[in-house]
């Protein structure tokens, strides 16, 4: 079934890219494309060593699902932070914990794709990682910054658990790169219903 699905992956691609003469309807339908194969993918994806590829020639895969649920945006978190990674997605960074692990989890994005929602992102916001395991942890907006890319080793930094997103600044820039950073950090929310004595004390 697996080989039957890639098969008809390939076919599709071949099909999209001779019937849109377009590069930019081209672009738009690859894109589109991929978001499914990267949701099929995430759903095959049982466990944290599971390493199912989007597609046979992807050297990435899914290792996490992030939500803003106020913003109703959701991706898929892809492994590595690679220029070609972060085409199709936010990117998890090397180096750091991975989603579930404890320490600073660090993913990074485009500002022009999907980490431009993070420009909308306000104090309190909650975040929500998935891990490949379906187990949910919840974060919140706790500090919204912008530093020089020379600084980034102190942003992601391993430090106390919590959640750190990247991308470049300012948004909706012309010219790509820059030295400037965006960055939000995010701290883990406790579940106090798995605390029994605050239970009790409120109850």
């Amino acid at each position: 079934m697996k080989s039957r699905g890639r098969v008809i992956a390939m076919a599709l691609c071949a099909a999209l890219a001779l019937g849109c003469g377009a590069g930019s309807l081209w672009i738009e339908a690859k894109a589109v494309l991929a978001q499914v194969l990267l949701e099929r993918a995430w759903s095959n994806t049982a466990g944290a060593r599971d390493r199912i590829k989007p597609w046979p020639w992807a050297d990435t895969w899914p290792v996490a699902r992030l939500s803003v649920p106020r913003l109703g945006e959701r991706w898929i978190v892809l492994a590595g932070a690679s220029g070609r990674t972060l085409a199709f997605g936010p990117g998890h960074l090397d180096g750091t914990p991975l989603p579930g692990e404890r320490g600073n989890v660090v993913l990074a994005g485009h500002r022009d794709t999907q980490f431009a929602t993070l420009e909308a992102l306000q104090l309190g916001d909650e975040l929500l990682v998935e891990t490949p395991a379906r187990k949910i942890a919840r974060f919140q907006v706790s500090d919204l910054e912008i530093i020089d890319q020379r600084e980034l080793a102190r942003v992601t930094a391993r430090g106390e658990d919590g959640l750190t997103l990247v991308t470049c600044w300012p948004f909706g820039a012309l010219v790509p790169g820059g030295n400037l950073r965006y960055v939000v950090r995010a701290s883990p929310v406790i579940d106090e219903s798995m605390h029994p004595q605050r239970l009790a004390i409120r109850g």
